[in-house]
């Protein structure tokens, strides 16, 4: 499939396909934001340890993110019509067939088998819809991805407490159930609205404060450079902190003893800062993209993870007060959120355009690779007695991404860009 042509007059139809991913993504928000609220009901119907429930998290978040590529190859063969109609709509029944095992899951085995299968799908939803975004937008790309994974991000938060209210109503059975069909049809009905640019429908590129790649490069190639490695290994240093926090937020709240303390308007502890944090989470995407758009992505890596190493101390050390709980939380999901618009952004800065989705999408199973490391923050709670040493590591890790982001990323991806345009010089 060749790259799209830009042309300085980008067609209206860009916003609309950006519209149908958004919504595609906000769709399947619940798969990973909204899996917290089943934990204890799931524990409690079963008498299954937390450790044992939380390994179909991990299940789901490793395949959402493994198997993305195989999405992405698809898109790519399939072509700029057919690609992302086909992954999309077969992701849209996965993940309406994930969510109806989970709710006569009466095993593990079977509660795995869910949590498999709605993470294929879901994972070829975020990468046909993330690939989107990257090749409309050349010009707007930390933008656009932004907006997309903002979908993703703050999807959750228009129907967490909907879920909240249906699990205590009518069990976590019924709430999957209900949520999985309703979820999955309208990700089939809208995937046939949507197709990739051809040419001549893409704008120009952005000024020189985003370095751009001068030429494309194939998934070989780009699992051969050293940028990809290295944006591989930032993505999972930052996305397991993250991803610890998103699973463990529950708990995390009924261990400081405040889970269950009403705020506004009645609302729990916990309640308020699931709503708050998948907002902070939303909105940081689009708003750090946008920022990464005028100033480049590294120096908006710098600035966004210093805050988000400075949100997990102050969690840990002064967050089991009610409001400052919810506060300090919403500022890690702010600081963390951005990672789904920054990194795609980087990696189809630095490897081109006619691949964005399987690069992207290769770039992506870093969080699959995160999440292998989720269990651990129940394991360094088990053996401290308390939170503060998986905040400090959550730091850490932070803290060496701001380093690499400045001193390592950017002299490699101009010395590559710079082998580049020699050889390019040549073959004209």
């Amino acid at each position: 499939m060749s790259a799209s042509v830009t042309t300085g007059q980008p067609s209206a139809n860009r916003w609309l396909q950006l519209l149908f991913g958004v919504i595609s993504m906000m769709l399947i928000a619940n798969l990973q934001y909204g899996w917290t609220l089943f934990v204890q009901p799931i524990k409690a119907a079963h008498n299954w340890s937390v450790a044992e429930i939380q390994v179909a998290f991990s299940i789901f978040i490793a395949l959402e993110t493994w198997l993305t590529p195989a999405g992405g190859w698809i898109v790519d063969t399939l072509g700029s019509h057919r690609g992302p109609k086909f992954t999309i709509a077969v992701g849209g029944v996965m993940v309406g067939l994930g969510w109806t095992l989970n709710a006569y899951a009466d095993t593990l085995t079977l509660l795995y088998l869910g949590a498999a299968v709605s993470g294929i799908g879901a994972g070829f939803i975020y990468a046909t819809c993330v690939g989107l975004a990257v090749r409309w937008f050349p010009d707007r790309r930390g933008l656009a991805v932004g907006l997309t994974a903002a979908g993703f991000g703050a999807g959750a938060a228009v129907t967490v407490i909907p879920i909240k209210m249906m699990i205590e109503s009518s069990g976590y059975e019924h709430t999957f159930l209900v949520f999985g069909i309703a979820q999955g049809v309208l990700i089939f009905l809208i995937s046939w609205l949507m197709r990739y640019p051809e040419q001549g429908e893409v704008p120009a590129a952005p000024s020189k404060k985003v370095q751009q790649s001068a030429r494309s490069y194939s998934p070989r190639e780009v699992l051969a450079s050293p940028v990809f490695w290295l944006l591989y290994l930032m993505l999972v240093m930052v996305s397991s902190s993250g991803l610890m926090a998103t699973a463990q937020l529950a708990l995390i709240a009924k261990d400081f003893g405040i889970d269950k303390i009403t705020l506004l308007g009645g609302a729990t502890v916990l309640g308020v800062a699931l709503v708050v944090d998948n907002l902070a989470n939303g909105s940081a995407r689009p708003f750090f993209g946008w920022v990464s758009d005028q100033i480049g992505r590294e120096k908006t890596m710098v600035i966004a993870f210093t805050l988000g190493g400075l949100a997990y101390l102050l969690l840990g050390g002064i967050g089991s007060s009610p409001w400052l709980f919810v506060l300090f939380a919403a500022l890690i999901f702010f600081t963390w959120g951005e990672i789904f618009s920054l990194f795609p952004s980087t990696c189809t800065d630095a490897f081109g355009p006619k691949y964005a989705t399987t690069n992207t999408a290769l770039l992506y199973t870093a969080k699959g690779t995160s999440a292998l490391l989720v269990p651990f923050a129940n394991i360094i709670k088990g053996a401290t007695g308390s939170w503060w040493t998986v905040f400090l590591v959550a730091a850490a890790m932070n803290f060496i991404v701001v380093l690499l982001a400045a001193f390592v990323l950017r002299p490699l991806r101009r010395a590559q860009e710079g082998s580049v345009k020699p050889a390019l010089a040549r073959a004209s």
